[in-house]
C-alpha cells in the first residue's frame, strides 16, 4: 500500500511523556476494536499505517477487544499486536500501553480487583500475548473502588469507599509494580479512569515509599465530555501528569454520522446502541453545533475534534481509534485551529455544557 512507502519518521511531533524520559507521538492509536470490528490483518495493516506517519505510540488493554467484552475475545487485541511484532519486528520502535482490568470486569479474572498478586499475573499474561519483553506504560484500567467515571457521574456517590482499605491495596501494587519496573518488565506505571483525590493519594504512596510514580491518566475527554476542565486540569498541570484522552470523538458521535439518530450499518452503534450511555436527545444539538463550526470553516469534523484536545491548558494526547484505514488516515493528519474557531467552540460549549 502507499502508506508503507513513507518514512515512518513523517512530521510527526514527539513530546515528552510527563516526567518519564520517554518521547512519544503527539496522537496515540487506540486498539480496542481489533478482534471483533477489526480482523487481525486489519489490525495489522492500521499498525502499518500507523508507524508510516510517525504514531508510535499505541495504547491497548488486556480487556481488549470491546463492542462486546467478554471472557472468549479478552486478550485478543494484544495477541493481535504480538503477531504484528513477530512479522514485523522492530519492537523499539513503538511506545506500547497496556492497562490491567481495575476489578468488577468478569471478562478478566472473574472480577478480581488488582493486588500484587494479581499484577505480577497480569503483566506476565500481557507480555506472552504482545510477544514482548517490557511494557513501556503499564496502567490501572480503573480503581478498584467507587467512581465517577463511564456515565456514574449522574449517581455518583463516594460514601461506599474506605480510605484505609484504598490506600492498603494501592501500596500493596505499587511495590510489586516497583520490583516489575526493576526486573524491567515495565517502564513507567499509569492511571485510567482515576480521580484526583485517587491520583493525589497514588502519588503520596509513591513519594513516601520510594516506589513509582504514576506518569498520566488516561481519562475520557472530547468536545462533549469535559469533567477533566476543573480538578483534574489543574492537578494535571501542577503534578506534570498528562492526559491521554480516550474517545475524543466521542465513540463516533461528533463525526456526525448519528445525526437524525441514525445508526449506520457496521458502526459501534449497531453493536452498542446506547454508546455506553453517551446517547441522549442533548447529543444530537451539542453534536450539530460542532458539526456547524466545522461546516463554517471548512474543516472536518473529526479532525477539528481531535486537535481541540490538544489546545488545552493541560497537556493532552488523544487516542485516535479507527475501523478503516480510511478513517485512521483522516483521523491522523494534524491540524491546527484558528483562534476564531476556538471561540465559536467555546461558545458551543456554555450552550451545551454536559449532553451525556
Amino acid at each position: 500500500p502507499p502508506y508503507l512507502q513513507a518514512k515512518e519518521e513523517n512530521a510527526m511531533r514527539q513530546i515528552d511523556l510527563g516526567r518519564t524520559g520517554i518521547k512519544v507521538s503527539e496522537l496515540c492509536l487506540g486498539t480496542m476494536t481489533w478482534g471483533t470490528q477489526n480482523s487481525e490483518a486489519e489490525g495489522h495493516a492500521q499498525m502499518d499505517m500507523a508507524l508510516s506517519q510517525g504514531v508510535n505510540f499505541w495504547d491497548t488493554a488486556e480487556m481488549y477487544p470491546v463492542n462486546p467484552v467478554s471472557k472468549e475475545t479478552a486478550g485478543r487485541t494484544e495477541s493481535i499486536i504480538g503477531t504484528w511484532f513477530a512479522a514485523r519486528g522492530g519492537r523499539a520502535r513503538v511506545v506500547l500501553a497496556t492497562k490491567i482490568a481495575g476489578g468488577g470486569q468478569n471478562a478478566v479474572r472473574d472480577g478480581i480487583p488488582p493486588s500484587a498478586t494479581v499484577l505480577r499475573q497480569a503483566v506476565e499474561g500481557s507480555l506472552r500475548r504482545l510477544q514482548t519483553d517490557w511494557i513501556d506504560l503499564y496502567q490501572i484500567h480503573w480503581p478498584a473502588r467507587k467512581h465517577y467515571h463511564f456515565r456514574d457521574n449522574w449517581a455518583y456517590d463516594p460514601r461506599a469507599n474506605d480510605a484505609a482499605q484504598t490506600e492498603a491495596l494501592m501500596l500493596d501494587v505499587l511495590q510489586e509494580a516497583g520490583k516489575l519496573v526493576a526486573e524491567g518488565k515495565i517502564r513507567a506505571l499509569a492511571l485510567s479512569n482515576e480521580t484526583v483525590w485517587g491520583a493525589a493519594k497514588w502519588l503520596a504512596l509513591a513519594e513516601k515509599h520510594g516506589l513509582p510514580r504514576m506518569a498520566s491518566v488516561q481519562n475520557e475527554y472530547s468536545l462533549l465530555c469535559r469533567q477533566f476542565d476543573t480538578d483534574w486540569s489543574e492537578f494535571s498541570v501542577m503534578e506534570d501528569m498528562p492526559l491521554l484522552a480516550f474517545s475524543p470523538l466521542a465513540c463516533g458521535i461528533l463525526s456526525g454520522k448519528y445525526q437524525g439518530d441514525v445508526t449506520p450499518q457496521g458502526s459501534r452503534r449497531s453493536l452498542n446502541p446506547i454508546l455506553s450511555g453517551r446517547m441522549s436527545p442533548r447529543v444530537f444539538p451539542a453534536t450539530q453545533a460542532y458539526l456547524d463550526i466545522a461546516a463554517r470553516h471548512s474543516l472536518n469534523p473529526c479532525q477539528m475534534a481531535i486537535a481541540f484536545t490538544q489546545t488545552r491548558p493541560f497537556a493532552t494526547i488523544p487516542i485516535v481509534g479507527a475501523t478503516s484505514l480510511a478513517q485512521l488516515a483522516v483521523n491522523i493528519a494534524p491540524i491546527t485551529l484558528s483562534g476564531e474557531v476556538l471561540r465559536e467552540i467555546a461558545v458551543a460549549h456554555k450552550a451545551h455544557p454536559q449532553p451525556y
